[in-house]
């Protein structure tokens, strides 16, 4: 099968270049066809099955996190692309085959080539990359099986989603009581702490919450409390689609446990995961345990904090989100960097001192004030090296050190990002109540 490699002549694509162009910066266009067209062009691999493997960009493998906000941006662009919906289509069938192999694990090889990250891991699954246990890595799949069917009316994928809401579920319902019923561990010797589980491979101890245990967060760095809170609201909204998917096609059964396990997260995310800060007011943590710890902070990975309008269904205008939010984007927030060339969030997962352009790009995107959106669209490309591209992030005072040349992520947040400056996509406009 052959999917399209280009979308420079999609009339979406040519609309929003021309309105970019209005704005009297001519990179802004140039920088959109150059990022979704390079993810089509170099990240795509079209297996024998039907399906297509997604890199993540500079490393062999796919994640199911990256693959799904690498296809979001084109959700804009399918209505009249049948060769673009039936990529999208054959990315869902391959996460879905993913999946069913082995639910716990974050990213993928293309054959059963026994290439891992690491080889001293205790997952020796040749079609395994990465065990790293997230909760993001089921939720974002089912995201983007709604959001497709959504975007499209194409139902043809709606059976194989399903199936895979039903494993998903019974993993987070699992991983509700992970002291007493799960049986997964990751284990690394001899790499950095945030790359290990402690105490054998468990993790932290937890106390049973109701919200559904992660050993990882979307960083791909330890857990260090394991109720990771954005990561459990965006499982909800991920739960609110399966259960309409299930509806859709009469698996009520399912579309009842999903809405039921959605409910149970969401509240005991109400009643744990919320904590009073002495100069925001009540703001959500960004992980807990259950045992009263509570870690104030936000990563530039989603789903994070800040992402929550984007990927959770929590209205931009939320007081609760909008405390948050200023908490977020404050120093107050231990990920926070401000230099001469930038302000924004950043990770442990990088060096210190660097700012994600996704974090960016999502600051933009949750943003209620237009001019906020145009002003985070120009700092990302006043912050690209002048490469034309994303980076995974770089110094808050010298763009020109980043990290990871080609980062298909970030790319597609700046995709997000473009098309909702001059109103014609975007994950906010689309997919907030």
């Amino acid at each position: 099968m052959r999917f399209p490699t280009s979308v420079k002549n999609n009339p979406v694509v040519q609309e929003a270049v021309r309105r970019l162009d209005a704005l009297g910066d001519p990179r802004f266009g140039k920088t959109l066809v150059h990022c979704l067209d390079d993810t089509l062009a170099r990240t795509i691999r079209p297996m024998p099955d039907g399906t297509a493997f997604v890199v993540t960009g500079d490393i062999p493998a796919m994640w199911l996190r990256d693959s799904s906000t690498q296809m979001m941006p084109y959700l804009a662009l399918l209505r009249d692309d049948a060769a673009l919906q039936d990529l999208l289509l054959a990315v869902l069938k391959r996460q879905f085959q993913q999946i069913a192999h082995n639910p716990y694990a974050n990213a993928f090889n293309a054959e059963p080539s026994g290439k891992a990250h690491d080889p001293d891991d205790l997952c020796d699954d040749p079609w395994v990359w990465e065990e790293k246990y997230e909760v993001d890595s089921l939720a974002f799949p089912l995201l983007l099986a709604h959001r497709f069917w959504k975007a499209t009316g194409r139902a043809d994928h709606l059976p194989p989603a399903v199936r895979t809401a039903r494993t998903v579920v019974s993993v987070w319902r699992t991983e509700q009581d992970h002291e007493r019923l799960s049986d997964y561990r990751f284990l690394r010797p001899g790499g950095p702490p945030g790359d290990t589980l402690l105490h054998g491979g468990r993790g932290t101890p937890v106390a049973r919450t109701g919200m559904t245990w992660s050993g990882f967060r979307p960083s791909d760095d330890a857990c260090v409390y394991g109720y990771n809170v954005p990561a459990n609201l965006c499982a909800a909204a991920a739960l609110d689609g399966a259960a309409e998917m299930a509806r859709h096609i009469r698996q009520t059964a399912l579309a009842a446990e999903a809405a039921r396990l959605a409910a149970e997260l969401r509240e005991a995310v109400a009643r744990h995961g919320t904590v009073h800060h002495p100069d925001h007011g009540p703001i959500y943590a960004y992980e807990v345990d259950g045992h009263g710890n509570a870690l104030l902070a936000d990563d530039a990975n989603m789903p994070s904090l800040l992402s929550l309008p984007l990927i959770a269904d929590v209205s931009p205008t939320d007081p609760l989100y909008l405390a948050t939010r200023a908490f977020v984007l404050s120093p107050d927030n231990p990920n926070w960097h401000s230099g001469t060339a930038a302000e924004g969030v950043g990770s442990p997962h990088t060096p210190d001192g660097h700012i994600w352009p996704i974090a960016l790009a999502v600051a933009g995107l949750t943003s209620n004030d237009p001019a906020q959106r145009l002003r985070s669209l120009r700092t990302l490309n006043d912050t690209d090296a002048g490469t034309g591209a994303m980076h995974e992030s770089f110094h808050k005072d010298d763009p020109h050190r980043f990290t990871r040349p080609w980062f298909s992520w970030a790319d597609a947040m700046y995709a997000e990002l473009a098309l909702d400056v001059v109103e014609l996509g975007g994950m906010r406009r689309h997919f907030t109540p």
